[in-house]
């Protein structure tokens, strides 16, 4: 899928001989991204339900990933005015490969790829559950023995997963997001030697994974901090955000029992879904055509049967 209407126009005089103006091409995708929002909001799928052959953990049993994420979209109002962003969220249900450093049995042949349906839009968080149970309904999420979800730390997320998947045992704090914390109080901590605060980070990483959340709390607390202009500001904020979410980071044993800690998928989900297609330089949207194109994106990155369908209905109704 083209990265801007522009090349959109190029992709289709170059390979299918159509001649388009890139308005036309803009116009009819997003009116097929309405059409995809108007069929979940029925309450639809697309594709036969498949049940999904879900891998297995270090303990064995099989386990079914759920994620969530938001990103920032630009906006314009009407006739070039300035608008606020929205924050388009993107949810998945997902079949990752075993961590083959973790996970040594019942492990999937050569070519197994991971399976992941996706969901985006300019929705209000609560609108996301319904959209997402439907989808993991479709590929039998209720067979997998465990669920887990990975999120960052944005408000609510864990409270939405809790609600919408009662059974999930885990809601994972995101353990890159939580290292970029760390990050950005070791370039506090050293603002002038680059290797110092890279050599810092990497030090408290590997801290937080190995030992988890309440010994970070601890060593952060008990650091001697030097007086530094920017720096008070960080140290404070960095301890607070590990106290509000301790209790998702337990990571040596989320690792023990073969679980992803890190929600790579959701992260790639955001960057495809949305920002390959809608955060070039000197993007800006509209908001419906921003909640239509999300549509069209997700259903682009998701399962081919998913699109085959939708062209399908298209066509026949």
């Amino acid at each position: 899928m083209a990265d801007s209407f522009e090349k959109g126009t190029e992709l289709l005089r170059e390979t299918a001989g159509v001649v388009l103006g890139e308005s036309t091409v803009q116009r009819t995708t997003e009116a097929t991204g309405n059409r995809i929002a108007t069929h979940m909001q029925k309450g639809r799928t697309f594709g036969g339900k498949v049940a999904w052959d879900w891998f297995r953990d270090a303990c064995g049993r099989t386990v079914g990933y759920i994620g969530i994420d938001a990103t920032g979209v630009r906006q314009q109002g009407p006739r070039g005015e300035a608008a606020d962003g929205r924050m388009a969220y993107v949810g998945m249900v997902f079949n990752p490969l075993p961590d083959r450093e973790r996970v040594f049995e019942c492990l999937p042949k050569p070519g197994v790829a991971m399976r992941a349906r996706y969901i985006s839009g300019l929705y209000p968080l609560a609108g996301m559950g319904p959209l997402i149970r439907r989808q993991g309904a479709q590929v039998d999420l209720d067979r997998a023995e465990v669920w887990v979800a990975l999120t960052d730390g944005g408000a609510g997320l864990e409270d939405f997963v809790r609600l919408n998947f009662p059974r999930v045992e885990a809601v994972i704090l995101d353990f890159y997001h939580a290292a970029e914390y760390l990050a950005q109080l070791a370039r506090a901590l050293h603002p002038t030697d680059e290797g110092a605060a890279l050599a810092q980070t990497k030090s408290w990483s590997r801290l937080l994974r190995d030992e988890w959340g309440h010994v970070m709390i601890g060593v952060l607390e008990g650091w001697e901090w030097p007086s530094r202009k920017g720096l008070a500001t960080v140290r404070s904020e960095v301890p607070g955000y590990f106290r509000n979410q301790v209790d998702r980071m337990d990571y040596p044993s989320y690792e023990a029992a073969g679980w992803y800690i890190g929600s790579g998928a959701v992260e790639s989900a955001c960057k495809t879904v949305v920002g390959q297609r809608m955060k070039g330089s000197g993007m800006r949207w509209s908001e419906p055509g921003s909640h239509a194109v999300c549509h069209v994106r997700a259903l682009y990155r998701s399962e081919r049967g998913q699109r085959t369908d939708f062209w399908r209905r298209s066509t026949t109704t």
